[in-house]
């Protein structure tokens, strides 16, 4: 363990929809997490959202005046945070499960992850997620899906950005940075997972969304540079599809044979879809 003061931040990137950070910060409070391990990037917020974060100096809050993206958000929490053993990159469009984060933590700690995502429930919440999680985590508390990560929400051990670099700030990414990120710790054998242990309910890109409408893009994100950037040929993306596609299929097949559902479960028209 790093000698360091506190074990984790929860940086949370917003760009307006103060709802939605509204929701996700009340939920991680009730889960254990106090108001001074939260720190609240603000990409220029047009909203209500630079008022309501001066009200609450609990809360530890930077704001940019011009909405420098995700990546960038993201390594402002890190360098912000030199105390935090881990660094927890988090949506705001998300509500936290049963001790979410201590529990992501210690699975990792357990599993001997340096950079560990929790299982997630996608779309509306219709179906009640708080009185929900509690008797999924029961169900898929000890599951893992080995070798991959997703960017709603990542917890990195510091040492993995000491070993690789930080999240790439490159704006031409933009909703890539996560699997650019990925692609480093793969190539640095960086042990990486999706445990069941943790769990957050996802309402869906809402802030992408919002800067989308925004700004008229139909895509925040370059996928032919990130292939480029990264070196992905025609033929390795081909093989590493193949590859992934058996894995997943593997991965859902044994989690939804020993509790009925997967670590990854989007809603739709009220019935769950398990991938």
């Amino acid at each position: 363990m790093l000698n360091n003061s506190r074990r984790f931040v929860v940086v949370i990137p917003v760009f307006n929809q103060l709802q939605y950070t509204l929701w996700c910060v009340e939920s991680l409070l009730k889960q254990n997490v106090k108001p001074e391990e939260v720190l609240i990037i603000d990409n220029a917020s047009s909203d209500e959202t630079p008022l309501w974060l001066a009200k609450h100096p609990e809360l530890t809050y930077l704001r940019n005046t011009v909405n420098l993206g995700c990546g960038c958000a993201w390594v402002q929490g890190v360098t912000l945070s030199p105390d935090a053993e881990w660094v927890v990159l988090l949506n705001n469009d998300v509500l936290a499960g049963p001790d979410a984060i201590g529990a992501l933590l210690d699975a990792a700690e357990r599993e001997k992850l340096l950079v560990v995502s929790p299982a997630l429930l996608e779309g509306a919440d219709d179906y009640g997620f708080e009185e929900f999680a509690v008797g999924y985590k029961q169900k898929m508390s000890g599951m893992i899906r080995h070798g991959k990560f997703h960017g709603v929400c990542f917890a990195v051990h510091r040492s993995v950005f000491e070993k690789v670099g930080f999240p790439d700030t490159d704006r031409r990414l933009g909703g890539y940075e996560d699997a650019e990120f990925l692609f480093r710790c793969r190539r640095a054998d960086i042990p990486v997972g999706i445990v069941g242990d943790s769990v957050f309910h996802h309402f869906g890109s809402i802030t992408q969304k919002a800067i989308a409408e925004k700004t008229g893009q139909k895509s925040l994100g370059d996928r032919k540079y990130f292939r480029t950037r990264v070196g992905s040929t025609w033929w390795a993306r081909k093989s590493d599809n193949f590859l992934m596609w058996f894995t997943y299929r593997k991965w859902v097949d044994v989690e939804r044979q020993k509790s009925g559902y997967t670590l990854h479960m989007v809603r739709k028209k009220g019935e769950w879809e398990l991938n």
